[in-house]
């Protein structure tokens, strides 16, 4: 569907798919099955009571022949949130792509429950000259993990999504708190050149509003070099069975998912799970075996996720050639020494606090006990390695040492 509605029939067109997705009782697979007796939406709401009850139930088939309530509000709001950047060059791109269009990804195409109908915003040489959302998403990579994660799992998000956009891959995921955001702003700092996407948001309300509202800029950002994708109508608000039921389209989009942290219980386990019964990759980031939010990235690589302890790894795994834009060696090189020289100028007892923290958070009455020193003098050195890099400070009066120390 083009971004601007140039005919009658287009319209026509759009007012059918949002009509078919609008009727009460009538779900993606009866929908899917319509689709395949009858052809186009227009097609299925020229059919009779009885031919319509062949395929789905009376009520459904009932519910086809009236028309919804509220539908052409609907598509008069659908038709200008379509068209509103034609006049305007600076805003990002809008379309819609249906599962008959060529521009419709065939990865997700290809899973057990395909979107009727996608919702895009996004870099305009993405969605109006280069095969939309399909050529976009050819090489994808889905991160996802907890919205609340480590000092630690935050820059892991950040760092792997960064090396891996470097490497060819676009990030893909779910614009929430925490691990999401990360990837998706690690995407955005990669060092690439336009006009392949940095990072697909999948999004799990309207692409009329944001949420959380905190990510406006973020959002914002995305849609200027990436793309951000909904199936819900405009107007949809934040429902939190939308969620995990959008977490389809993240790995249904993507080669393998990676998880950077995550709970037992966890929506980044549910698009693990997708992604595994989709056929893709799962692929995990071991942690402590005392954070919370390590458990599930354990639980997955019990059940037989790749272990990931570098982008090379995922990138071995996935048959892909290291890019060169990624880290090479010489700069690798450069920056252990950058961290050797820092670590240099730390005092022995700095150096000695960074080894009784490990790699575990631990508190004030822990660091207490095990170097005898008195609370006040820890709370100084933390602070001075805190800022230095060396050492987060975590919720709970908690203190984690950085891996890159």
């Amino acid at each position: 569907m083009p971004t601007r509605m140039h005919t009658r029939m287009q319209r026509d067109e759009l007012t059918a798919w949002l009509r078919l997705l609008a009727t009460p009782g009538v779900g993606n697979q009866s929908a899917r099955r319509l689709l395949a007796a009858f052809g186009l939406p227009q097609q299925i709401f020229e059919q009779s009571l009885g031919a319509l009850q062949a395929c789905v139930s009376s009520r459904q088939a009932q519910a086809l022949l009236e028309e919804p309530a509220g539908l052409w509000k609907m598509v008069d709001q659908t038709v200008q949130w379509l068209e509103l950047p034609a006049g305007n060059p600076n805003m990002p791109a809008r379309a819609i792509v249906t599962l008959g269009d060529p521009g419709y990804p065939a990865k997700l195409l290809a899973t057990e429950d395909p979107p009727l109908l996608l919702y895009l915003e996004g870099a305009r040489p993405l969605l109006e000259k280069n095969g939309g959302l399909e050529a976009a998403s050819q090489q994808c990579l889905a991160i996802v993990g907890s919205r609340n994660p480590t000092p630690q799992g935050r820059e892991n998000a950040r760092q792997f999504a960064k090396a891996l956009r470097e490497s060819g891959l676009t990030i893909v995921s779910g614009l929430a708190l925490g691990v999401d955001a990360s990837a998706h702003e690690g995407a955005l700092a990669a060092d690439v050149q336009p006009p392949s996407a940095t990072t697909i948001a999948v999004v799990g309300t309207g692409l009329d509003q944001v949420y959380p509202r905190v990510h406006q800029d973020l959002a914002l950002r995305i849609a200027h070099s990436g793309i951000l994708v909904s199936e819900y109508p405009l107007g949809t608000p934040p429902l939190a069975a939308n969620f995990p039921k959008r977490n389809r389209i993240i790995s249904g989009l993507s080669l393998g998912t990676l998880v950077v942290e995550a709970a037992v219980a966890s929506g980044s386990l549910i698009t693990a799970r997708m992604a595994s019964e989709q056929g893709r990759e799962v692929f995990a980031i071991p942690g402590s075996i005392h954070a919370p939010q390590s458990r599930g990235c354990h639980a997955l690589l019990r059940q037989g996720a790749k272990l990931v302890e570098s982008a090379q790894d995922v990138l071995e795994e996935l048959q892909m050639k290291k890019h060169p834009q990624v880290v090479g060696a010489e700069s690798t090189a450069q920056l252990e020494l950058i961290r050797d020289d820092a670590m240099a100028r730390l005092s022995d007892a700095q150096k000695d606090l960074l080894n009784v923290i490990g790699f575990d958070s631990m508190g004030l009455d822990g660091l207490v006990a095990r170097t005898g020193w008195d609370a006040a003098t820890l709370q100084v050195m933390l602070l001075e390695l805190e800022l230095a890099d060396f050492v987060a400070r975590m919720p709970g009066g908690l203190y984690q040492r950085l891996a890159s120390s």
